[in-house]
């Protein structure tokens, strides 16, 4: 069954069970690009931006009370998730997001009209897509503002309290095992000895300054283009209306949006997701590096480093009787790639903005939004189901420390570089340990050998 919709260049058959019109069919029919759906933090936003626009067009009195309430009324549906099924369009359409921007005015529209009291496709609609929901608006500035609430959103409510909880974990462990000496390792060789808890330390340290790059993209991300209409200039926007609705905005979602400084900038340039986009993949690499710091520390069991130990969460071969892998390691470094591979699709996007619009809006923030989604969750997910149960292998942990021969190091300022070295070498050809390689070759007596070659003291 379909009703007949129009728009601007003629009648379209649409569902007659879905309040989406014309311009929404259209993108449907000429967009069958992929599967990826414009993701449901950017539809919760427009309903945000929807909502302030007409309640600030009402305050200034462009927009009749009735109208706005309606709008209100269906945009609260939107958040709530009950029209979830009526955004069907794809990622993979105009790059200015026109076609989700229409789709919102449409649905709103057509709702608003059966919340009167009236059946779909009967009568004229009370609201219009363009001149009420759109009032004050165009795609080229609501898509860029629900870019950045959605964003900011997410990155609030998901990414840092993740990666927070995470650092936390990592701050934990690090005084656990602050005590605990072990052989330090420069280029996968033995070097001189460092705590467990400082090679953790190191990790806590890594989230810190991410988290802290990524906070800064904030004050940046909160700036909104709402106001900035078609090319920046505010046509068709009354006189107040951009402080307005950002002040409207701040204060339905919680978080400090402001109207954009330069409206052109925020039209025609994406760089506020680029600078967030930069901060996940810096953290994706520091993640990626303490991934692989981790999975080699507790290589084994048995004929690996073994000085960690990882929590057995599920089987790990098919084959293999009692093996198990260190899974959500994997895992949180797949995530780590895929969020450097978006960044990549993210910066080619941002740098091909020309002129008065920038048109890789959609991947740009579906990009964005998959790498902070999957990085949050991964840090939530490897957290619980491994770094709270990390413990250290004490047995192991002293085993590699006393046959490593680079606590030679220590005689240095006693015998000089070149003596130990003749320390190290005859230790490592003949097999021996450094205390009966020193004292073969006369260079330091048993009583020395214990004072200056002590592992605590090298820390």
């Amino acid at each position: 069954m379909y009703r007949t919709e129009y728009d601007t260049m003629g009648p379209v058959e649409v569902p007659a069970d879905k309040y989406w019109g014309a311009q929404t069919q259209r993108s449907i029919n000429n967009f069958r690009i992929g599967i990826q759906k414009m993701p449901v933090e950017v539809i919760r936003a427009f309903a945000i931006l929807k909502k302030a626009a007409a309640l600030t067009n009402a305050d200034l009195g462009v927009l009749p009370e009735e109208k706005a309430n309606l709008i209100a009324a269906v945009c609260d549906e939107i958040l709530e998730g009950k029209l979830d099924d009526q955004f069907p369009l794809v990622v993979w359409q105009t790059g200015s997001g026109t076609q989700t921007n229409m789709n919102l005015n449409e649905v709103i529209a057509n709702r608003a009209h059966v919340l009167s009291g009236n059946k779909l496709g009967e009568d004229k609609p009370f609201l219009h897509p363009n001149d009420d929901v759109n009032k004050s608006q165009s795609s080229n500035d609501t898509f860029p503002t629900a870019m950045h609430i959605a964003a900011y959103t997410m990155l609030m409510e998901l990414t840092m309290p993740a990666l927070g909880k995470l650092r936390d974990t990592f701050g934990k462990k690090s005084e656990e095992f602050m005590d605990i000496v072990k052989i330090g390792r420069t280029h996968f060789m033995d070097a001189t000895p460092v705590t467990l808890g400082q090679e953790f330390s190191a990790y806590v340290s890594q989230i810190d300054h991410g988290l802290n790059n990524l906070k800064a993209t904030l004050l940046h991300l909160s700036e909104l283009a709402l106001g900035g209409t078609a090319v920046g200039t505010g046509i068709n926007a009354p006189e107040g209306y951009q402080e307005n609705v950002a002040d409207m905005i701040a204060e339905l979602t919680g978080y400090p949006f402001i109207t954009a400084t330069n409206k052109f900038e925020a039209l025609s340039a994406n760089d506020a997701l680029v600078k967030v986009s930069g901060a996940l993949k810096g953290l994706s690499v520091s993640l990626m590096k303490i991934m692989n710091d981790l999975r080699v520390l507790a290589s084994g069991p048995r004929s690996g480093i073994g000085e960690i130990r990882l929590p057995a969460n599920e089987p790990g071969s098919s084959i293999m009787p009692g093996k198990v892998n260190p899974t959500q390691i994997e895992a949180l470094s797949m995530v780590c790639a895929q969020i450097n591979g978006n960044d990549t699709a993210i910066t080619t996007g941002g740098m091909l903005g020309h002129f008065q619009l920038n048109v890789f809006s959609p991947m740009i923030i579906n990009n964005l939004l998959d790498s902070a989604r999957l990085l949050g969750d991964a840090c939530v997910s490897f957290n619980d189901n491994c770094a709270v149960g990390i413990e250290a292998d004490h047995e192991t942990l002293k085993r590699n420390l006393e046959n490593s021969l680079m606590l030679v190091t220590a005689l240095n300022p006693h015998i000089g570089y070149e003596n130990a070295a003749k320390i190290a070498k005859k230790a490592y050809e003949e097999n021996k340990t450094l205390r009966e390689a020193a004292l073969e070759l006369g260079l330091v007596s048993e009583e020395q050998f214990s004072q200056w070659v002590d592992p605590g003291k090298m820390i």
